[in-house]
């Protein structure tokens, strides 16, 4: 490492550590994630592409650690996005269509929800964190230390008891993906057969992950 980069490295530590408040908020938001087993919440989702009208989606998220999702969808109702683990299934009604690939190869951007129920590191995942007060909460503002994840900021609003009530995930390509949370459960009873995926008869399951 050169000395200037060394220095600029230096310097960031630093800045992290010198605003105890700030540390503070995020060490809170990460306890109460890391040691939940569970999760469930209300979510609602709006995607914005480049360039185009933005989308609107809403359910019910369950998490389980480590890695596992259920994305219940009301709206478009029978929608279903399932992780357990290892594998991704994207259910699509309309098109009665399953799109399958490996957890660690999507490029799906509801991975970094995925952290909620993970190892929560704000210092070790992510860099230029900001965070200001905002309302009666607190909005957290980062960029992923690694280039090659498909979103480029993230934006956590914080409440007074450290739970993320929105996030909003700015995508490489411009897009743009936010979330509002709601009734959040932590550590509720969720079975473990929620979050094995069985395609519905008659659906085509393609496996984006060989390209087919």
């Amino acid at each position: 490492m050169s000395l200037h980069r060394l220095w600029i490295s230096l310097l960031a530590v630093s800045a992290f550590a010198a605003d105890p408040a700030m540390d503070s908020l995020l060490k809170n938001v990460e306890n109460r994630y890391n040691k939940a087993k569970t999760l469930q919440v209300l979510f609602n989702e709006t995607y914005t592409p480049k360039g185009k009208a933005p989308r609107a989606e809403s359910g019910l998220l369950m998490l389980r650690k480590p890695g596992r999702m259920r994305w219940e969808y009301t709206q478009p109702a029978g929608k279903l996005f399932v992780s357990d683990g290892k594998e991704v299934y994207l259910y699509l009604p309309d098109e009665k269509r399953v799109e399958k690939m490996k957890l660690k190869d999507t490029e799906d951007m509801r991975a970094p929800l995925a952290f909620l129920l993970g190892k929560l590191n704000f210092e070790r995942e992510f860099q230029n964190i900001q965070t200001r007060t905002e309302g009666d909460g607190s909005l957290v503002t980062a960029d992923p230390k690694s280039q090659s994840l498909p979103y480029s900021k993230v934006e956590f609003l914080v409440s007074t008891n450290f739970a993320i009530r929105k996030l909003h995930i700015v995508g490489q390509d411009q897009s743009i993906l936010d979330f509002t949370f709601d009734d959040e459960k932590l550590n509720p009873a969720l079975a473990n057969s929620i979050f094995h995926f069985q395609p519905p008869p008659g659906a085509e399951v393609v496996d984006s992950g060989n390209g087919q």
